[in-house]
């Protein structure tokens, strides 16, 4: 088939390699534009767009596909289908019905539950104990068109916004390319209404660790923004990253969490912090402008005595 394909991160890298692979005449890669990123500022190229480059396939990133030069382009390639995978961009009318079969999304959740445009860290955050992919018919509404496969998978105890993101990824680039291999003739399911929610856009915001909330939710938002942004906590002035940690049961009995601590104190010399019901212990750290580092890398050169009130 003739594909034109959008994409911008590395949730998107799968899925290209899997039409390339499979043997798919990808005619155009559409992705965002090069953002700035480092120290020094300059444009750095997203994922898709390297990847593209390699492949030796055009690569557009318009800035917006609203005016009718860019929807010209775009219905110039003829394409049979457009793959859209975490792209970045609303796509207007004019393009969804510029290929002959339309856009399909390649979404990471199980519709209609998360919809929008942060649908892992939000499944995580909400304690979901599986999560997905759906290959989805795309509509102008946000997420809301005709499914046509879905995949499953469990939320584990352990899993980070990352690699749940790479399992989801090689998922959904598998379930693809099975649904494009017969596409004209796959069936169609409407998506209910019932059980719908929203994957708000991370705020950064939200970033900063809620010690109040208890032990499970702690853990859940360290997972959630792991790697970006980063759950964090601060210290003498300056943000310290939890990449990774462990919830702490009865520190006697390990028996549960239902414990009472303060939160945001911390209770021992390991980094031990209160979070109201029960405790979490750092395991993997972060200081700004530093490689991660253990918690106990962390205290022999940055203190954190027991007693310390985090914030």
């Amino acid at each position: 088939m003739r594909i034109i394909f959008m994409g911008t991160p590395d949730f998107a890298v799968p899925t290209l390699d899997a039409l390339v692979a499979a043997g798919h005449d990808i005619v155009a890669v559409y992705t965002q534009p090069p953002r700035p990123a480092g120290r020094g500022k300059a444009p750095r190229p997203g994922p898709v767009q390297i990847r593209a480059e390699a492949l030796g396939i055009e690569v557009r990133h318009p800035v917006t596909l609203r005016d009718a030069e860019e929807r010209a382009l775009f219905a110039a390639l003829g394409a049979d289908v457009a793959v859209v995978a975490a792209y970045g961009l609303i796509l207007p009318r004019a393009i969804l019905d510029a290929p002959v079969h339309g856009c399909i999304n390649v979404h990471a959740s199980l519709l209609p539950r998360w919809r929008g445009a942060a649908p892992i860290q939000r499944a995580i955050l909400a304690g979901d104990k599986e999560t997905g992919v759906t290959i989805m018919q795309m509509e102008a509404g946000l997420d809301t068109g005709p499914m046509l496969a879905t995949v499953k998978t469990p939320i584990g105890p352990y899993d980070t916004a990352g690699n749940l993101t790479h399992r989801l990824s090689s998922l959904g680039a598998e379930l693809l390319v099975n649904v494009l291999a017969d596409l004209p003739n796959h069936p169609q399911e409407i998506q209910r209404e019932a059980g719908v929610t929203y994957a708000a856009k991370i705020d950064k915001a939200e970033s900063r660790v809620d010690f109040s909330a208890g032990a499970i939710a702690v853990d859940r938002q360290v997972r959630a923004f792991n790697p970006v942004p980063g759950a964090w906590f601060e210290h003498e002035g300056e943000r310290i990253k939890i990449l990774t940690a462990n919830v702490l049961s009865h520190p006697h009995d390990h028996a549960d969490v239902s414990f009472a601590t303060e939160p945001g104190i911390v209770i021992d010399d390991q980094l031990a912090i209160g979070c109201g019901s029960g405790a979490v212990r750092p395991t993997l750290v972060q200081r700004a402008g530093k490689s991660p580092m253990t918690a106990q890398e962390l205290l022999r050169g940055f203190p954190i005595p027991a007693g310390t009130r985090l914030g």
